[in-house]
């Protein structure tokens, strides 16, 4: 059995509502169900929520609420893996259950890179496999500011080398995260030698942290739809 959850507390602070504000025409966590719906991977694709309105939301465009999510998963601090294995209690759910978690704000994701990451998971025998692009610019020629709010760089022996030759980096791109049912139960690491990313296109990723990044993310969907 495949499982998608999708966690969508109530209570976001930098923006209100964001789970279910309208982007481009539609609550955001539509695009996340849809894509879960459309990928053909899932049995069944659960939305965990502490919030009525999300749940009806979610309901309304085809996903399960079978439960409402307890306060004491549903604030600040609680994390992914804790919302997963409170629904796979919830749910009863076991090995070889697999299961995929999709962030409510991530209308970039699509049903084909869903498609890929569970195939790498059970090809290669994965505890994870999530999504992930690399940096636009080499880190290794990042630099702080000290104390003074003066220039110094993270690694200066990397001054003058070309950026072709400098190793490429990655970031998690805060879309979905598949695993086994025992990876997310035992609370496995995601970030461990056992894991391996769908690397996507940076054109596919834009995390959605403030008003500014909804912003960029609207006029990005609405330039890669035209």
């Amino acid at each position: 059995m495949n499982i998608a959850i999708i966690p969508a507390r109530g209570g976001s602070k930098r923006i209100p509502q964001k789970n279910i504000k309208i982007f481009c025409g539609k609550p955001i966590i539509a695009y996340s169900i849809e894509a879960a719906l459309t990928s053909g991977c899932f049995d069944r694709v659960i939305v965990s929520t502490d919030n009525q309105e999300i749940a009806d939301i979610a309901l309304k465009y085809g996903a399960e609420v079978p439960f409402l999510r307890p306060a004491h998963i549903a604030g600040d601090f609680a994390t992914t893996i804790e919302v997963v294995q409170h629904a796979i209690m919830a749910l009863s759910l076991e090995e070889p259950t697999l299961i995929c978690c999709i962030y409510a704000t991530a209308p970039f994701v699509t049903s084909t890179s869903l498609a890929v990451g569970r195939e790498m998971l059970v090809a290669e025998n994965l505890d994870y496999c999530f999504s992930a692009t690399e940096f636009s610019f080499p880190i290794q020629r990042a630099f702080r500011l000290n104390d003074t709010g003066r220039v110094e760089m993270f690694q200066p022996e990397n001054y003058k080398v070309r950026s072709q030759d400098l190793e490429p980096a990655y970031h998690d791109a805060g879309q979905f995260y598949w695993g086994t049912c025992q990876a997310f139960s035992s609370g496995k690491v995601i970030f461990s030698n056992n894991v391996k990313p769908v690397v996507l296109n940076a054109s596919q990723v834009q995390d959605i942290d403030t008003l500014d990044d909804w912003n960029k993310a609207e006029f990005l969907y609405e330039l890669l739809q035209r």
